[in-house]
């Protein structure tokens, strides 16, 4: 996000600029042409990041996801590794994923955030008949626990990936295990890493938007 949509942004959290005309709104937050605006406030519809709600007045969106005309709107929080835990866990919102409630079931908007997948680790996945591609959006509940088998968001030492889950009680362990041709080996972490904070779930994948 660059200098002027921040300051858009600011600006509608302090005002409804719904009626502001764009010469006022390029005096309010110091910019010299109304182009500039114009623009910019595109760029932040584009996102998400604002939005118009039932009664057509301009509102900033909310950190987490929120309900419009029965749309749920899904922060997108970064991107996520289907391979090798290599993607950094980022937690800023680039924009919002928007889908329909019938479409993403029993679940809160509040609770749920969504990545764009990388690599081709998870393609052979079953997710609601659907695997995971590199561009992919992956919706997360992160509330939700896991249980054995349940896809899941999680971070090894600061990086997202996608994995299947199993916890092998036994072992005192966890498994995050690929699903592809490429017969590539699982991830393992002892339960002390997960004490440690080395390793913790974000959440269960209950949804694939396809790119």
């Amino acid at each position: 996000m660059n200098e002027t949509q921040e300051k858009l942004l600011k600006l509608a959290k302090k005002k409804d600029i719904s009626d502001m005309k764009f010469r006022e709104i390029m005096r309010e937050i110091g910019v010299k042409h109304p182009q500039s605006v114009i623009y910019n406030l595109e760029q932040l519809k584009k996102k998400g990041l604002l939005y118009f709600d039932s009664n057509k007045r301009q509102r900033v969106a909310k950190p987490q996801g929120y309900t419009v005309d029965n749309f749920f709107n899904i922060p997108i929080v970064g991107s996520a590794s289907c391979g090798p835990a290599t993607e950094l866990a980022e937690t800023h919102i680039e924009g919002y994923l928007k889908i329909s409630k019938k479409s993403i079931g029993q679940y809160r908007p509040d609770g749920l955030i969504a990545v764009r997948a990388v690599g081709d680790s998870m393609t052979g996945a079953n997710i609601k008949g659907e695997g995971i591609e590199t561009g992919d959006y992956v919706v997360v509940e992160c509330k939700q626990k896991p249980s054995n088998g349940n896809y899941v968001l999680s971070v090894i030492d600061g990086a997202a990936n996608i994995k299947k889950f199993f916890k092998d009680n036994t072992k005192h362990e966890i498994r995050l295990i690929s699903e592809t041709d490429n017969d590539a080996p699982p991830i393992t972490i002892h339960e002390e890493d997960v004490e440690d904070g080395k390793y913790f779930v974000n959440g269960v994948v209950v949804r694939v938007v396809k790119k």
